[in-house]
This record gives structure tokens, sequence and C-alpha cells, in this order.
């Protein structure tokens, strides 16, 4: 038994679930580990989180509480051993959105909805201490020129100005928590619960204050999933109706937001992944990224973004997946894809 296994052995034993049958769950983009863990007729969920990996679960620990005690559907903590990286967690279950949507197709809507309603439920609170997203947006979005579009670096201050400036003008209102990872595969519906608890919140250890048009942008022009436009009306309608909004005002900002996260996802997550760590899977997502992309790019708030960027981003076709699938790995260790 390896030196991790005989820690986390000692940690389930603690918590009463050491003779629990494990069940190895599918992974993400991070180096966090998950296991269901089968007790008669309980379960519970495993996280491994080794921080000799870089993980931290405190992040996790503290927006996971926050959330929870304004009734908000964060899987309960139920054993934790920060310094280790391991915690024990409510099970929530398997019916996440995207899941429940490809299998009944007719909830879609409905399921949007919810998700729409708790946003402006959760934009009611007053954030805790958080950084704030917005002064890290301009910067994040340019690593498309480190990752993607190498050739076009000396492009990076320009697209940063250009995009602050947009920020600057567009995303005016209050910051709010932010869970910048709002998306169908990591929401759960739990329709026994009432209101925004019937949506479970997974992967919120990335939170930061921010605009509350972001994690909209982020549900509805979703790159893993196509989400029908009935879903995106019914998202957008519920959180205008909550909240009274203007639609027009609500449409900017979603269209900054979008056009930031795209760029971001591109270049520092799809991207990096494939060339930094030889992740080939994420590169499907690229072309439905950069569809959204060049449609948010027509939005009059983006103007000067979309003349920075005009002509400096190639297309993610046949030959350049393919081109850059043949890479995969090829950079790690580099801080980005340009010349050394």
């Amino acid at each position: 038994m390896t030196d991790r296994a005989a820690t986390i052995a000692a940690f389930l034993d603690a918590a009463g679930w050491g003779a629990a049958r494990r069940v190895p769950l599918a992974g993400d983009a991070s180096l966090r580990r998950y296991e269901r863990l089968h007790r008669g007729r309980d379960t519970a969920m495993l996280m491994d989180a080794p921080p000799e990996t870089g993980e931290d679960v405190r992040p996790f620990l503290r927006i996971g509480d926050w959330l929870s005690v304004r009734g908000f559907s964060a899987p309960a903590v139920l054993a934790r051993d920060p310094d280790a990286g391991l915690l024990l967690l409510e099970d929530l279950g398997d019916d996440l959105l995207a899941r429940h949507a490809a299998a009944r197709p007719e909830d879609e809507p409905r399921l949007y909805a919810a998700a729409g309603d708790l946003l402006a439920h959760l934009h009611r609170q007053a954030p805790p201490d958080l950084p704030s997203y917005p002064d890290q947006m301009p910067d994040l979005a340019a690593t498309v020129f480190d990752w993607y579009a190498p050739k076009a670096r000396d492009r990076r201050g320009a697209l940063r100005d250009a995009l602050r400036d947009a920020i600057e003008r567009t995303l005016t209102g209050p910051q709010i928590l932010v869970h910048r990872d709002f998306h169908a595969e990591n929401l759960l519906w739990l329709p026994n619960r009432d209101g925004p608890a019937r949506i479970g919140l997974l992967d919120h250890q990335d939170a930061m204050r921010g605009p509350a048009a972001y994690d909209l942008a982020s549900l509805i022009h979703d790159p893993r999933r196509s989400v029908t436009p009935a879903a995106q009306q019914a998202a957008t309608g519920a959180y205008l109706a909550a909240t009274g909004t203007d639609p027009d005002a609500l449409a900017a900002q979603i269209a900054v937001c979008s056009v930031q996260r795209s760029l971001r996802i591109i270049g520092r997550v799809f991207t990096r992944l494939c060339l930094h760590s030889g992740r080939t899977s994420y590169l499907r997502f690229i072309p439905p990224t950069y569809a959204t992309l060049q449609r948010e790019l027509r939005h009059p708030a983006l103007t000067e973004v979309r003349a920075v960027l005009d002509g400096h981003l190639p297309e993610p076709d046949a030959a350049w997946l393919s081109d850059t699938a043949a890479r995969a790995g090829t950079l790690r260790g580099r801080d980005h894809a340009g010349a050394p």
C-alpha cells in the first residue's frame, strides 16, 4: 500500500467509512480524484486532492460553507482533513443537468430556467471577501495569443486594453459571487428540494467576486454541449423576471463576459491542456467555443475587441485540430507556445 493509499484508508476509517466499497469516477481537468463510497444503502463522495500536486481543498470548503449557510445546495461536508487534501462529501447523485437534458430533452428549458432563477437568488447575496475577477479578465483573455495564436503575441497588449475598456463600460453593476465554471456538467437536478436548492452546485472552489452576467453567459454558451435556443431563452428569461434587469443591458453584459471567457478557455484551457499537458480530448471543444466567440463579437459593445482580433485567430478547422493534436505535450514546461 502506498503512503497516499494508507492516508486515505486512515481517513475513511476515522470517518466510519473504512469498509465501504469504493468506485472511482471520471475525472475532470484538475488533478483531483473522486470516488463514490457505498456502505449498505448509504453513499458518500471522496474527494482526493493531493497537496503535493498543487491542489488545495480550503477554497472548496470556504465557498461550500458560504453557499450552504445561505440555503444553496453545495455538497455537505461529512469529514475533512484539509492538510491531507481529503474530503468526505454528501452524495448529491448523478442527475447532472447535461445528462438529464440529453435523456429527456423536453425538460431542458425547465432545468435551465431553474439554473437562471438560482443565479438571481445567488446575486441577492453580499459576496464573501474574494479577489475581483474583472481585474484579471483582460490578462486571462490575452492568453489566447499565448497558446492558440502565438504568431500574433504582439497583439496581447492591444487585446488587454480593448477588453478592459469594454469591461469598464459594460460590466458596471455591483460585483457578486461568481462560480466561474457554471455549466450543465457542474449542476445537478435535485427536484425534491425547493427553490434555488433544486440545483446542486459542484466544483465551486474557483469562485471570485465578479459581474452578475458571467455565470449566465457560461450556462447558455456551453462548449461542452449545444444548448437549445429554448433553454437559453428560459435561463435568461427566468433571470430577467427575477431581477428586473434591462434586457438590452444584460445582452451586452453576456456578450462581453462570453467573449472574455471564450478567449480564455480557447487559449489557457483547451489549447494549453493539449500542447502543455498532452490532453487532446479537450480539442473537440474548441470549434463550438470559437463559433460562440465569433457570434458574440458582433455585439456593438465589442467593436474595439473585434478589431484587435480580426484576422489573427485561425479557424479551428480539421487541419488545425490535426496539427495541434500531433504536437500534444511537446510544450510541457513552457509558459507559452511562441518562440523560446
